[in-house]
């Protein structure tokens, strides 16, 4: 067969990326051959993936997230179009891994049939190659002022004719109207490949939703295939959402004594913030995303994460006071760890012409390293060690590169070829690696080095917290709750055979697309 869904939104972080990769998990553990798809995705948070050539290349980390759902390794033609958002007016387009443009508004148009014909031939070739494509939509369908040239959404829908699905957030209110606002809000050819709908983040009794759903039902004539629950337990490998003041998870109570307070600072362009999720598996370690220069100030470790748009992202950073408040940090001997951009940011200058164009711009000066931004950008998985035989693993994403530092300079890695990587001085660690806290013998080694300095001698880290397994439940996780609240014959019977027939159209509707 070479069957395919789509699963669309109400909005964006309605729950796409998670039911996507559950239903992904669902047919996975059926023995279906099943890949994920999203043919753009907007977000500064991506992966390293190996393509055919050997190069490395990047894709949203979702869909990497998906393809583990699916059993799979990540391929480039998972995500073809990734859209990484500088600022506000501008995004670095990564067409089939590779950076190709940054662009505007005004010159994506231009480009757009380019990135459309690239999505589209990706996807023919996943369906060739597999039993099922679950493909991810981007943002809402209903948003009609780009519905002309969209191949994301419903162009995508089209184009394929894929049955869709809408997944609307029950906890930011209003899902019935914004489901059916949705649904109104598309012509009539579109509407008729909107099969139904999935509700996300449900937290009750049931039995008063359901009138809601019978109604939409009526109004509609299409089900809601089920009802998701809210679950804390699901917080990895989380897209661009995670919000201020959080804590990200559940964290377990410490083996020892004493709990560790890890601040993370939310840049402004915050890219792949996930690092530090592997921070927060760890039993008696809390780790908040926060703005606020007096939680680092109450913080044992504090840590700057990766920014798409370093130099901004440091100029906002002293205009906020955070700056001073890192400085404090540093300067009272507690631990500091920046990351890619936040590891350059500690540095004692930066030298951009690519970036931000801004020239050269003095650092935090905490690390004896200048920083060099180059056209050509790194990206690439590494491998190597730690205090000289703890194995490590992590990938880069950059322009940066370590252009001059102190001879005496101490890394923090040793990359596979003996050479150094990051820095150590004193409490205050950097590097460019991401992932490297997933490496589970290295984060435990850091995290007890980062207690020591802290002043946390009660601190104990679980020699039995294992990274890649907590995922691995994290995507059962999701498809336990598919195959529990979902009604999957039904989205089956989709998968195998297409939108149903004579599916009501639901007026206004919008004038049909051009362009």
């Amino acid at each position: 067969m070479s069957g395919g869904l789509l699963v669309a939104g109400t909005t964006s972080d309605a729950g796409k990326s998670v039911l996507t990769a559950g239903i992904c998990r669902w047919l996975h553990r059926r023995g279906v051959k099943v890949a994920p798809f999203k043919a753009q995705n907007m977000s500064n948070n991506s992966a390293v993936v190996v393509g055919p050539d050997g190069r490395g290349g990047e894709i949203g980390r979702a869909q990497a997230m998906q393809a583990a759902a699916c059993g799979l390794a990540p391929d480039l033609r998972f995500n073809p179009v990734l859209l990484k958002p500088g600022s506000d007016l501008s995004s670095q387009v990564v067409l089939l891994g590779e950076a190709v443009d940054t662009i505007t508004a005004d010159s994506f148009r231009t480009l757009r049939p380019r990135l459309a014909e690239t999505a589209y031939a990706a996807l023919a070739e996943l369906r060739a190659a597999y039993d099922v494509v679950v493909c991810e939509g981007a943002g809402s369908p209903a948003e009609i002022n780009l519905r002309a040239g969209d191949y994301v959404n419903m162009g995508l829908a089209r184009h394929a004719g894929l049955p869709t699905i809408v997944v609307g957030d029950i906890d930011r209110g209003g899902v019935f109207a914004s489901m059916f606002g949705t649904l109104a809000l598309l012509d009539p050819a579109d509407q008729a490949l909107v099969a139904g709908f999935v509700i996300n983040k449900f937290r009750g009794d049931l039995g008063l939703l359901q009138p809601g759903l019978d109604m939409l039902g009526q109004i509609t004539g299409r089900p809601t295939y089920g009802v998701l629950p809210w679950s804390l337990d699901l917080w990895l490998d989380a897209e661009d959402s995670l919000a201020y003041g959080r804590v990200l998870g559940r964290p377990a109570a410490p083996r020892g004594t004493d709990w560790l307070d890890v601040a993370v600072v939310r840049l402004p362009r915050i890219s792949n913030a996930t690092d530090v999720e592997a921070l927060a598996t760890e039993p008696g370690v809390r780790v908040r995303l926060t703005v606020e220069p007096a939680e680092l100030a109450a913080a044992d470790l504090v840590v700057l994460p990766g920014s798409k748009s370093t130099v901004a992202d440091l100029a906002w950073l002293r205009e906020s006071g955070l700056a001073d408040a890192v400085l404090a940090h540093a300067a009272a001997g507690k631990p500091l760890l920046g990351i890619c951009g936040g590891f350059q940011m500690l540095g004692r200058a930066i030298h951009d012409p690519v970036e931000s164009r801004r020239g050269s711009v003095p650092g935090l000066g905490l690390l004896p390293v200048e920083i060099t931004f180059d056209p050509r950008k790194t990206v690439r998985q590494s491998a190597g060690t730690a205090a000289g035989d703890v194995p490590v693993r992590g990938y880069e994403i950059r322009h940066g590169y370590v252009s001059s530092a102190a001879e005496d300079l101490t890394p923090l890695l040793t990359r596979a070829d003996g050479t150094g990587e990051g820095a150590v001085v004193g409490a205050v660690h950097g590097t460019h690696w991401h992932g490297a806290f997933e490496s589970d013998e290295f984060r435990r080694r850091f995290l007890t080095e980062a207690a020591r300095l802290a002043g946390r001698t009660g601190f104990r880290v679980a020699p039995d917290t294992e990274f890649a397994a907590a995922r691995e439940r994290s995507l059962d996780l999701l498809g336990d709750l598919v195959e529990e609240h979902l009604d999957t014959d039904a989205l089956w019977r989709l998968v195998e055979s297409g939108p149903p027939a004579g599916l009501p159209f639901v007026p206004p509707g919008a004038p049909s697309p051009t362009g």
